[in-house]
């Protein structure tokens, strides 16, 4: 349960920024930045479970960043498939189903499967559902959904029919978004869903993150007044 009782939001997401920032303040390779960025992850996935959060989305891999160096980009379509299958256990014991959202067409085949593995190993499963954004793209899965519609001979979009024909049909609109590193933009991430979604900035970066940052941003969270366009 979460403290001092603070509202929790059904649905966060994290943009995850500051990995190689942190590796090369430390005269590392950036890629080191994100072996810690893995670990802090899952100590903030472990958190959100424990507190009763429904649904963690976490930016992992967007559709700009095939723009960085080849050695970064291949260091982390290696990465993905490995820590996922190795984490398998984690998500068994804390009853975390886990999916993806993004385009699986550019996506090495490992990677691929990799995700396709642990979506299936964990579907039963009834606790946090993480999801992870891989070759993800707000506007992107924008186009896809609508290209999805037309391809069903759809003639008028809703938001209902346009809802069902995104990637995960029954991910809930985001309550938090949350972005560490010190930058002040939502950066592509998930613009469907975030229609009225609280912002959280964090100057530290995603390396550097604990349990006790993720609950300054529940707390800030908590002291939101949300009124969707109307009055309080």
């Amino acid at each position: 349960m979460a403290q001092h009782g603070t509202i929790l939001p059904r649905h966060v997401g994290i943009i995850m920024d500051g990995n190689g920032r942190w590796a090369q303040g430390r005269g590392l390779p950036r890629t080191e930045g994100h072996k810690q960025g893995l670990l802090t992850a899952k100590k903030i996935v472990l958190a959100a479970s424990e507190l009763g959060i429904t649904y963690l989305s976490l930016y992992t891999f967007s559709t700009e960043n095939w723009k960085r160096a080849a050695e970064e980009v291949g260091f982390l379509m290696n990465l993905i498939p490995g820590s996922l299958i190795r984490e398998l256990p984690f998500y068994r014991e804390h009853d975390i189903r886990v999916v993806h959202a993004g385009d699986r067409a550019r996506l090495p085949e490992n990677v691929v499967a990799a995700l396709s593995q642990i979506a299936e190993a964990t579907a039963g499963h009834r606790g946090l559902t993480v999801n992870l954004a891989i070759n993800y793209g707000g506007r992107d899965e924008i186009v896809r959904a609508a290209n999805r519609l037309i391809t069903l001979g759809v003639k008028e979009a809703t938001p209902e029919n346009f809802s069902a024909a995104l990637d995960i049909p029954d991910l809930p609109d985001l309550d938090l978004i949350i972005r560490t590193g010190g930058e002040r933009r939502l950066s592509n991430f998930f613009l469907w869903h975030s229609a009225y979604a609280e912002l959280h900035f964090s100057d530290t970066l995603w390396p550097d993150w604990d349990e006790a940052h993720f609950q300054v941003a529940l707390a800030d969270f908590g002291s939101r007044q949300r009124r969707y366009g109307g009055l309080s």
